[in-house]
């Protein structure tokens, strides 16, 4: 498995890479800017190195920033081996309200008094979510039925029945409670929906919730500080 470097890009140059992903597969760590799709960042890196076979190993909502994995030519044909691997994110959590999307895609709706919310009881509840837990997906989400996006029925308006799923969260840890602001840090299992938590986080505080902002700092032993940005990548092979 060999990851596309500073030096390797370097060394090769454009033309080189792209032999060494068409020949031999490579892996490539961005970090994906906000409001970006995980498909914006395959469709720029597709334009970049002119190569058409480029996929990830894990989306990342748009409303997230943070370590999208990628395989280049050949290394496509091993992301399946690199998708159920453990992630680690840190974020904000805001009580005293919630949304339709569980983040701050849509307005914030049912207002509720969380003045009273103590730090002992943020402890309590963050308790409550370590190790394998059932949560539900966002009615917003990719998680498909029958085929079809969640979020593709959910902005149509069309109802449909979602199904919890176990997922296991091995630390969940509070960065700081600054009433009604949640600062946190957590390493969980794949297919985790960090938007659930947040919104379970405010139920079980009977406040509400929303994920705020969203920063997956590692895949497995993958790190952000080994990531480029799509900057850094358009700077290096020019665009």
């Amino acid at each position: 498995m060999q990851f596309l470097n500073k030096e390797l890009a370097g060394e090769k140059g454009i033309e080189g890479v792209r032999k060494l992903a068409l020949d031999s597969g490579l892996f490539l760590l961005v970090d994906k800017d906000l409001e970006w799709t995980s498909f914006n960042v395959i469709g720029k890196m597709r334009g970049i190195l002119n190569i058409k076979k480029i996929g990830h190993a894990g989306t990342l909502d748009p409303l997230a920033t943070g370590l999208l994995l990628l395989g280049i030519g050949r290394g496509t044909k091993k992301l399946g081996e690199l998708t159920g691997l453990d992630k680690v994110y840190s974020g904000r959590i805001k009580l005293g309200a919630t949304t339709e999307s569980d983040d701050r895609e849509y307005p914030e709706i049912n207002p509720k008094d969380c003045s009273k919310i103590s730090s002992e009881d943020i402890e309590k509840v963050r308790k409550e979510f370590l190790g394998k837990i059932l949560q539900l997906p966002p009615r917003f989400s990719a998680k498909k039925i029958k085929g079809r996006k969640m979020y593709d029925m959910a902005r149509k308006g069309q109802s449909f029945e979602r199904k919890e799923s176990e997922v296991e969260i091995y630390s969940f840890e509070i960065i700081e409670f600054n009433n009604p602001i949640i600062k946190f840090k957590i390493h969980c299992s794949k297919g985790t929906y960090i938007r659930s938590i947040a919104r379970d986080f405010g139920d079980k505080l009977g406040v509400g919730g929303y994920l705020l902002s969203l920063r997956r700092e590692k895949i497995a032993n993958f790190e952000i500080g080994n990531a480029f940005t799509i900057s850094e990548l358009e700077n290096i092979f020019g665009d």
